[in-house]
C-alpha cells in the first residue's frame, strides 16, 4: 500500500525528520558524555559545521561520519538517526554529522567536495581534537546522505573502512529522477513561482528553520528537474558529464566494504537503486551486504520497530567487524 502525504508529512519526508530522529540530538548529547560543534571549513562568510558525539570512553575510538538526507535541498547536520547512533555510542564509536552546502544555491560538483573536505578534516583534525583513530573512520547516511556515502567510495583519496547507506542510490541521472515521478505527480501540483520561493540564490549549510524548501524538492520531482537543479546539468544532453557524479558508474575492486539498507516499499527512492548497487558491487566482488527490509517505505517508515532495532543492530555488527 502506498501512502499519501500531507505538506507537512511531505515536508518530513523530505528531511528525514520521522519520529525517529526527533530529538535524536538531545537524545545522544545526553547519552554521549558531551557534543562539541567546530566549524570543519568556511567558504566566503559561510561557516560549514560539523557536530561530534564523542561516548564516554577515553582514548582513539572508531569513528562515523554521518552524512544528513533531505535530497541535498533541505536538512542539516541535527538529522541523525537516533536509535542507530545510540547503538554506536554505546559501543564506544564517535559519530561525526555534518553539514554540507544544499542545492539548489550549490551545485553537486561543490556539495561533493564540501563532503571530501569533511571526511579529512575528520582523518587529520580528529585524532588530536576529539580522539578519532584516523585508521578506523567509516561512513554512512540516510537517503541523499546515502547517496553522498556511496559517492565517497570512489571519490575519497583515504577510503574509508567501511560505507553504510541507508536507502541510498546510486544513479543520479536515470529517469526516476529525471522524469517526472508517477508518485509524486499524483500528489496536489506545486506552482512554480511557489517553489523557486522557497529557494534562494546565497549559499547556506543547514537549512534549520527552512523547512517549505520540501516545496522545491516535490516540484523538482513532480518535473523530472532534480538532475538539472542539483547537478546544474541536463541528463538528456550531457549524459557523460553524470560519470563523475554516479556511485554506479565508479565501482571498482578497491572500493570499500559497503552495507545497503533499503525498505522494498520505498516511494521517495526507488528499492531497485540498492539493488542495482548490490549487483555492481558483487561484479567487482567488493564485500558487502545488503538488508531488504520487507514493506519498509522511506526511512523505514511503516516497519514494526523491532524489525527496525534488528535493522540498527546488524549495521552496528557490521561497522564492529570492520572498525574494531
Amino acid at each position: 500500500m502506498q501512502m499519501q502525504f500531507t505538506r507537512r508529512e511531505f515536508t518530513r519526508l523530505a528531511a528525514l525528520g520521522a519520529a525517529s530522529l526527533a530529538g535524536s540530538k538531545l537524545a545522544l548529547a545526553a547519552g554521549a558524555g558531551e557534543m562539541q560543534t567546530f566549524v570543519y571549513k568556511k567558504a566566503g562568510n559561510l561557516e560549514i559545521k560539523a557536530d561530534v558525539y564523542n561516548a564516554p570512553k577515553k582514548g582513539r575510538r572508531p569513528t562515523v561520519i554521518w552524512i544528513h538526507g533531505g535530497a541535498l535541498i533541505v536538512g542539516n547536520r541535527a538529522g541523525v538517526m537516533g536509535k542507530f547512533h545510540e547503538r554506536l555510542l554505546a559501543a564506544d564509536f564517535s559519530v561525526v554529522s555534518i553539514d554540507y552546502r544544499l542545492a539548489p544555491e550549490t551545485k553537486l560538483p561543490t556539495i561533493l567536495e564540501d563532503v571530501e573536505d569533511a571526511c579529512r578534516w575528520v582523518g587529520e583534525q580528529g585524532p588530536k581534537l576529539f580522539g578519532v583513530d584516523a585508521e578506523r573512520i567509516a561512513i554512512s547516511g540516510g537517503s541523499a546522505g546515502g547517496y553522498l556515502t556511496l559517492a565517497s567510495g570512489f571519490l575519497l583519496k583515504s577510503p574509508p573502512k567501511a560505507l553504510v547507506s541507508f536507502w541510498g542510490y546510486g544513479d543520479i541521472a536515470g529517469a526516476w529522477l529525471s522524469r517526472p515521478d508517477p508518485f509524486y505527480a499524483a500528489q496536489p501540483a506545486v506552482p512554480k513561482d511557489e517553489a523557486y520561493a522557497a529557494v534562494g540564490n546565497e549559499p547556506l549549510a543547514g537549512a534549520e528553520g527552512k523547512h517549505n524548501r520540501g516545496r522545491f524538492y516535490l516540484y523538482c520531482r513532480q518535473h523530472g528537474l532534480w538532475p538539472r537543479e542539483v547537478a546544474g546539468k541536463d541528463p538528456d544532453r550531457e549524459p557523460a558529464a553524470f560519470d563523475a557524479f554516479c556511485p554506479l558508474r565508479n565501482v571498482t575492486s578497491a572500493y570499500p566494504p559497503t552495507l545497503l539498507v533499503h525498505g522494498d516499499n520505498d516511494t521517495d527512492v526507488p528499492y531497485e537503486q540498492s539493488v542495482l548497487m548490490d549487483r555492481e558491487l558483487a561484479r567487482h566482488e567488493v564485500e558487502h551486504e545488503f538488508i531488504t527490509v520487507e514493506r519498509g517505505g522511506h526511512g523505514l517508515a511503516g516497519v514494526p520497530p523491532e524489525i527496525a532495532e534488528q535493522t540498527y543492530d546488524r549495521a552496528l555488527e557490521f561497522l564492529r567487524k570492520r572498525l574494531g
